[in-house]
């Protein structure tokens, strides 16, 4: 009678931890995010720009102002040599450089010697020379002998006119061969050294220069100069204006030139050309601006130039704080009401007296800005 309630509790045991992990596996199953964290909220700023602060009362706010002016279009440009005043240095003889006068960046004036050339061409034109003039010698006398016996009638009119002919022939060849001397650079035509002195056939500033001591100089067909000058008393700015803009831009019109090296001033430039062509990259046309140069314009340097419209228009002013410089953008924050500012991206143009700055376009007079945009942001970002 014993052996049942023993089996009876041995069943009853074994029971007990299977019900546990059954119960524990429905359970699971039964809520899988129990323990999982909470999402997390994130509150993203609106398309509107749209940011609100608890004290506005720390930032003033100053009223935009009106201000007549023109439609402007800034592009950037680099100075550039006035191609129609650039000169390039040629050695007519082929040789090697024996001495260089001057170098790269040197200024120099017309007739002023660069370099020195060894150069073979003068012995072989020299020696051409020697016998065209022996040879005008000889038909000289021959011409002075068929002269006199066709006078005493001993001549035939055709021997003579040959003769005549030949001796102005030998004439023409000491002729040609003595300016071949000369447009080598021979210095003599009686001793020719051999070296050839290149002069400047201009004056100006050398801006290329491809040679130096011991190199070979090739004549005409080198494939590049010794020398370029570049008379640098009037330049170019070459503009990249992308087509959208073009309308913009008139040709016989001035646009401002700004040099950040030299704040202060101010230069004008005349269109003359808008190229016809535009670069299928980027999509813009080369605007060509020409100046004379105060002296302090360099080829190479990067310039602002302010494109001026030709109707008037009215412009907000502010101060000059109260535009943000961002990511290659302007910005203003615009007073939305209710402790609420607009981020809203503007144009800025030229400053103007007492810390005021021209907004072009993407505000207008009347709007309320804030003061000093730069801790404004500051303290948005906080």
């Amino acid at each position: 009678m014993k052996y049942p309630n023993y089996r009876i509790l041995l069943l009853s045991l074994l029971a007990v931890p299977l019900s546990l992990l059954l119960w524990g596996c429905s359970e699971s199953k039964a809520d899988p995010k129990a323990e999982a964290p909470p999402p997390v909220q994130v509150e993203k700023e609106g398309a509107s720009g749209l940011v609100e602060i608890d004290h506005p009362e720390q930032f003033p706010l100053y009223t935009a102002v009106s201000r007549e002016g023109t439609s402007e279009l800034n592009a950037t440009g680099v100075v550039s040599p006035d191609v129609t005043r650039t000169v390039p240095v040629i050695s007519m003889a082929t040789g090697r450089v024996v001495e260089i006068r001057a170098r790269l960046g040197d200024k120099v004036t017309k007739g002023q010697v660069l370099m020195r050339v060894q150069s073979a061409d003068i012995a072989s034109a020299y020696s051409d020379y020697r016998k065209a003039v022996a040879d005008e010698k000889l038909a000289s006398v021959q011409y002075e002998r068929a002269k006199l016996l066709y006078d005493k009638g001993a001549m035939s009119l055709n021997d003579f006119q040959t003769a005549e002919d030949v001796d102005h022939k030998a004439k023409v060849d000491v002729e040609t061969t003595a300016e071949h001397l000369r447009l080598l650079g021979s210095s003599s035509l009686d001793q020719p050294t051999g070296i050839v002195d290149i002069p400047a056939p201009t004056s100006g500033v050398i801006t290329d220069q491809q040679v130096t001591n011991a190199s070979g100089v090739q004549g005409l067909s080198a494939p590049v100069n010794p020398f370029t000058i570049s008379d640098l008393t009037h330049v170019w700015i070459i503009c990249d204006v992308y087509e959208n803009n073009l309308p913009q831009v008139h040709l016989n019109e001035y646009a401002d030139i700004h040099l950040n090296a030299y704040p202060d001033k101010v230069l004008k430039g005349h269109i003359t050309n808008i190229a016809p062509i535009l670069d299928p990259t980027i999509r813009t046309a080369k605007v060509r601006l020409e100046l004379s140069n105060p002296g302090f314009l360099r080829l190479g340097m990067f310039v602002t130039a302010t494109f001026h419209g030709l109707t008037q228009e009215q412009h907000a002013v502010v101060p000059a704080a109260a535009i943000l410089h961002l990511h290659d953008r302007q910005w203003v924050y615009v007073a939305a009401g209710d402790k609420k500012f607009r981020r809203e991206e503007v144009v800025a143009g030229g400053m103007l007296p007492g810390q005021m700055q021209e907004i072009t376009s993407g505000l207008k007079p009347g709007a309320q800005v804030v003061g000093n945009a730069l801790v404004f942001q500051s303290t948005v970002e906080r």
